[in-house]
């Protein structure tokens, strides 16, 4: 899915009415269905609702919705928000239409009235502003909002939470931005919904299609993207009857150190489950009986050291090669990392400790192979550039790396991001807590490098790889929870996120 900023979704809003053709303020009803519905699905009709409105067109949602509302039997307030002595065109149509019902009690709040009371289980809905704020809440309308974020009701959010900005909220005044439970967003996930500063302003939020032009959201120049399911499906290689461990790509993971084999085997394995025809080891040789006993399928390729990565064995043979958890950091390591740097002919798939070396060798970046692939977490993110205020700029800063050094970044977290050579920006939405716990990014490793020795490219490779471990992950917790998941839990669960993306549905 491609996701837009505020600006270019007006545009495509503005260019839906003109051409579809359809009344702006049949659009306005059309979206104020879906919030209507969700609620209708979601709550007992005994829920009193009530609804704070702005002046401008996010409010005329928020009556409208009101007027749907109140005909489903629910109990509604509204309340007027005196921000503007003028409602926008759409919004005045909709309060008249609101009165004509006469089904809901209507009341407006000026500067300095008593402030209403809601009900503890009540739901408050916002719809005091929409995505085009610029500038953060302050005055009156800021002391609503930190009103409302008081009460212990249901808050849902039209659109965005009040008071929130739609892209960089660098500037902005958290205090003043209603903190909502649900956000119902329409047609496209604002790119601030994916960062955790936001996570207790925005809630979960749901997706709501209202049938914005198809056409000229796919003319619109956008950086973002959302990974669905039906992208993803449309791009999972299908194996043929006469195919052969050849044709699935022969991987090497360089990968564990005395203490740490736990990663090897956690890389290794995963490689194998994401559909590797044939993986190799490299390991210390101290690791050779736990890899030989742990994964009987992986082929061993034993380093000089006992305990270290202190040596990368001959390329040819391989088709890629996966490389950095549990190697430890040690000069001799950052050699032998060196040496497979300059020795690799094709991108390598760089996670953990070889990030770390990087960080500490940085003039390492430009002699990576074309199209590598980096996984690091914020830390090692930070220690690979420098620290940033918020995650915003965090953002931009991965995508002028991903552009700078010609590789792909994903950057692992709630919402992990892959940044592209090209300038482009994949969220994902898939995974959960759970996997906030040692060995999921050793995990991660493997499944790339497997899917990058499978044919994919380092693009897909790394998309599909983030979207099939979260996946594994979420399929995962259904068995065991999120407390008690694990890295090889996820690994288990990779079959299941394969058959899940083929399902139908």
């Amino acid at each position: 899915m491609k996701i837009l900023q505020s600006a270019q979704v007006k545009e495509v809003d503005k260019y839906t009415i003109e051409n579809e053709p359809i009344h702006s303020i049949n659009l306005m009803e059309r979206a104020a269905g879906q919030i209507t519905q969700w609620i209708d699905r979601n709550f007992s009709i005994n829920k009193q609702v009530s609804i704070f409105v702005g002046p401008g067109n996010n409010g005329g949602d928020g009556l409208a919705v009101a007027r749907q509302l109140a005909d489903s039997d629910f109990r509604v307030n509204v309340y007027l928000v005196k921000i503007s002595d003028k409602l926008s065109p759409d919004a005045s149509t909709n309060l008249e239409r609101l009165k004509k019902q006469n089904k809901t009690a209507i009341h407006t709040i000026e500067k300095g009235d008593v402030m209403p009371d809601v009900g503890k289980g009540d739901i408050i809905l916002d719809g005091l502003f929409g995505s085009g704020l610029n500038r953060p809440l302050e005055g009156f309308p800021a002391e609503v909002v930190k009103h409302l974020n008081q009460y212990e009701a249901t808050r849902i959010a039209i659109d965005i939470p009040s008071g929130l900005f739609g892209e960089d909220n660098s500037g902005n005044n958290y205090d003043a931005v209603f903190r909502a439970d649900f956000t119902l967003t329409f047609q496209f996930p604002s790119v601030s919904f994916f960062f955790p500063e936001h996570q207790d302003m925005t809630g979960e939020w749901h997706v709501l299609p209202i049938g914005l032009d198809s056409e000229k959201i796919a003319e619109i120049d956008s950086p973002y993207y959302l990974l669905t399911k039906e992208f993803i499906k449309q791009h999972i290689k299908t194996r043929k009857r006469f195919d052969h461990k050849g044709r699935f790509g022969h991987v090497l993971m360089i990968t564990g150190g005395y203490g740490k084999m736990g990663a090897a085997v956690l890389a290794s394995k995963a490689a194998l489950k994401t559909g590797s025809g044939l993986v190799t080891s490299h390991i210390p040789r101290l690791g050779y009986d736990i890899m030989q006993t742990a994964i009987p399928e992986v082929m061993i390729s034993l380093d000089e050291s006992d305990t270290v990565f202190s040596n990368p064995p001959e390329l040819d043979r391989f088709t890629h090669v996966g490389t950095g958890p549990g190697l430890g950091t040690q000069e001799t390591t950052q050699n032998a990392l060196y040496k497979l740097i300059d020795k690799a002919n094709s991108p390598l798939v760089l996670d953990a400790d070889a990030l770390n070396i990087l960080s500490m060798n940085k003039d390492w970046l430009k002699n990576l192979p074309e199209g590598s692939i980096l996984t690091p977490h914020p830390k090692e993110f930070e220690r690979l550039t420098e620290q940033v205020g918020n995650h915003y700029n965090r953002l931009q800063l991965q995508m002028e790396f991903a552009k700078k050094y010609n590789v792909y970044l994903v950057l692992k977290g709630g919402n992990t991001s892959v940044a592209t050579p090209q300038g482009n920006l994949y969220f994902n939405v898939t995974g959960n807590p759970g996997m906030a716990s040692g060995g999921s990014g050793d995990v991660l490793t493997g499944m790339i490098t497997s899917l990058l020795g499978q044919g994919y490219d380092p693009e897909m490779a790394s998309v599909t790889g983030v979207y099939l471990h979260g996946l594994a992950g979420d399929l995962a917790k259904e068995k065991t929870g999120e407390e008690a998941l694990t890295a090889s839990d996820m690994i288990d669960a990779i079959s299941l996120a394969y058959k899940h993306i083929k399902e139908e549905q």
